[in-house]
């Protein structure tokens, strides 16, 4: 399937594109099903996305929140992605039900409870993404090997702290009918051109049921 690349000239514009595509994306999926399945990302572009979202839209009824991966964090914690995406949108409307990742339970525990709850629910209507410096996506990491047909992973030893992770697998990433990366940054220029150029990266090899885009700004811009 064809990767669709977006050079945008900042962050702030990467989350105003995004927002765009997932309220018309939302619009779609609820008068073809009755609701819209969305799969939330970490990291400072999505958080931008998501106070964005909070401030242009407000009928939230027929939305039902997942998430892409989780840190094995207590359920307060300021690093947890569920904690980020409640203070910058999530609190303040009513969605049709939203399923955070349990990752206080630690990894293995949330791996069995989430699992259930994503058996059913795809495919989802939009998964949201970053990328990491090192083309890591949710949190699944370069150079390890992981079932490629798991819904949801345990990720133990992470490379950056907490060394603990849930994260939704390639099968469950890819089993929806969009995927939006959203990418910022210079130190994103080496993840990208290993991307473009077919370098094998987890980020790489998440793919779509419909359409697969990549938001990029123009510090991580690469010129082929």
């Amino acid at each position: 399937m064809k990767t669709h690349w977006v050079h945008l000239a900042n962050p702030t514009m990467v989350a105003e594109e995004a927002i765009k595509r997932i309220i018309l994306i939302a619009k779609d999926a609820i008068a073809k099903r009755g609701r819209f399945r969305l799969v939330l990302a970490g990291g400072n572009t999505p958080k931008l996305a998501y106070q964005l979202l909070a401030t242009q839209y407000k009928n939230f009824h027929y939305w039902e929140i997942f998430f892409g991966d989780e840190r094995c964090l207590p359920i307060d914690h300021k690093d947890r992605n569920s904690r980020m995406a409640s203070d910058a949108w999530l609190q303040y409307f009513d969605f049709l039900a939203i399923h955070p990742i349990p990752a206080e339970l630690g990894a293995e525990s949330a791996k069995i409870h989430y699992q259930t709850v994503i058996k059913t629910a795809r495919p989802f209507d939009l998964v949201l993404l970053g990328l990491g410096d090192d083309g890591h996506t949710a949190s699944l990491f370069p150079e390890r090997n992981y079932h490629k047909e798991a819904l949801v992973l345990a990720v133990d030893n992470a490379p950056k702290p907490p060394s603990q992770r849930v994260s939704l697998g390639l099968t469950a990433l890819s089993n929806s009918y969009h995927v939006l990366f959203m990418v910022t940054g210079e130190n994103k220029q080496t993840a990208i051109k290993q991307w473009q150029t077919g370098i094998n990266i987890p980020a790489s090899q998440v793919s779509a049921l419909t359409d697969l885009t990549v938001l990029v700004d123009d510090k991580a811009w690469i010129d082929n």
